[in-house]
């Protein structure tokens, strides 16, 4: 590989703020912080808004619009076109 071209490819720290969750991949993004693993290590640090952790749809409390008290039956009966 030549110098200068390719990004940094490294293992970066990414923490969940929502609920705390760390876990470490191999990752080119760029970070200015440093943060520590459960095992002692420094790392690059990124920190996500949402991971599957935190996240509704792998939590399982994520809700369906159509069970949500009918009111998308409402809004269909209301502007049905009449036939």
């Amino acid at each position: 590989m030549q110098e200068g071209k390719h990004p940094q490819y490294r293992e970066v720290l990414f923490v969940d703020v929502s609920n705390g969750f760390k876990f470490v991949t191999r990752s080119c993004v760029q970070t200015r912080e440093t943060g520590k693993t459960d095992d002692g290590r420094e790392l690059p640090l990124f920190k996500l808004d949402v991971s599957s952790e935190s996240h509704p749809f792998y939590t399982g409390t994520q809700k369906s619009v159509d069970n949500m008290g009918g009111r998308v039956e409402k809004f269909r009966n209301r502007f049905a076109k009449k036939k």
